[in-house]
């Protein structure tokens, strides 16, 4: 099979915002999931780094390159021939396998808008794989593709809403979409009759613990997951540690916070996954 270039030298952008774009061949798409994501047969991410550059980030103390460690969020490299290598699968479809969309990126970051890569995997899994597919973002723009997921016979769309306040989100996710638009686009993917689900991972410090509940079930969500941000042993990308250590300690947020607002949302929230259970494949 010919390699599939999806990106024509005149269209490829270098950079998004402040983010500096790049083009790379991979040697794989499907990465054989390990470590929290074992439960699937496979992990796809068709970009490396990611413009939202939240910064507790775990996916950031992957990289290789220190140089690219210290400056998460501000490069992007995409797998050009992405799609590619998922249609050379066509030989051995990927019949009922477990794929999770993304580990180690957001399949739905800015660039994607104008790329459209997500969007034709997408397409190759519904067209040639039987696949169970899990959808992980943090951006409304996720909402482009419901007429794709709607095809899909095994999906869970996922949205990650990490706390209720806005001053915590702009210290820790601060090129990300608010909270609200995040909320009302989950919404809407779960309207469209696709099985949505609510990942608070890690919890982050909220204003009020009953009312963020209150809000989420609003949504008409009816699966969320919940895991624990440890100011003590996360990680911070570089530059960023100061900041988040001043709001962490402002909220006073130690595990016993933690726990306290986990009984909230056990108590009020019937469908509540915690950590790698929750992630089990559907």
């Amino acid at each position: 099979m010919e390699q599939l270039n999806l990106f024509g030298d005149e269209e490829k952008k270098k950079s998004i915002g402040t983010t500096s774009v790049g083009y790379t061949s991979a040697s794989s798409i499907l990465t054989k999931a390990s470590g929290f994501m074992e439960d699937y047969d496979f992990t796809l991410n068709p970009y490396s780094g990611c413009s939202f550059g939240c910064t507790y980030c775990y996916a950031a103390f992957f990289s290789r390159d220190k140089d690219k460690m210290d400056n998460w969020g501000k490069w992007i490299s995409v797998k050009e021939n992405a799609l590619s290598l998922l249609m050379k699968q066509r030989k051995k479809p990927l019949q009922d396998k477990t794929i999770y969309l993304s580990s180690v990126t957001d399949p739905y970051q800015p660039i994607e808008k104008e790329l459209e890569l997500t969007r034709n995997i997408l397409k190759e899994l519904i067209d040639y794989h039987n696949v169970r597919l899990v959808v992980q973002t943090r951006s409304p723009l996720v909402t482009r593709d419901i007429d794709l997921f709607k095809k899909f016979k095994v999906i869970q769309v996922n949205m990650t809403i990490t706390t209720d306040s806005e001053k915590v989100r702009k210290v820790f996710e601060p090129y990300c979409t608010g909270n609200k638009q995040r909320l009302n686009a989950i919404k809407e993917v779960s309207i469209a009759g696709v099985q949505s689900c609510i990942t608070m991972t890690p919890l982050l410090p909220v204003d009020d613990a009953y009312s963020f509940a209150e809000t989420l079930l609003e949504t008409g969500i009816k699966k969320f997951i919940i895991q624990p941000f440890h100011k003590d042993k996360g990680k911070f990308v570089a530059g960023t540690r100061a900041e988040a250590m001043k709001i962490l300690s402002e909220y006073n947020w130690d595990d016993n916070e933690y726990q306290r607002v986990l009984k909230v949302m056990q108590q009020l929230i019937p469908n509540l996954g915690i950590g790698k259970t929750g992630f089990a494949p559907i």
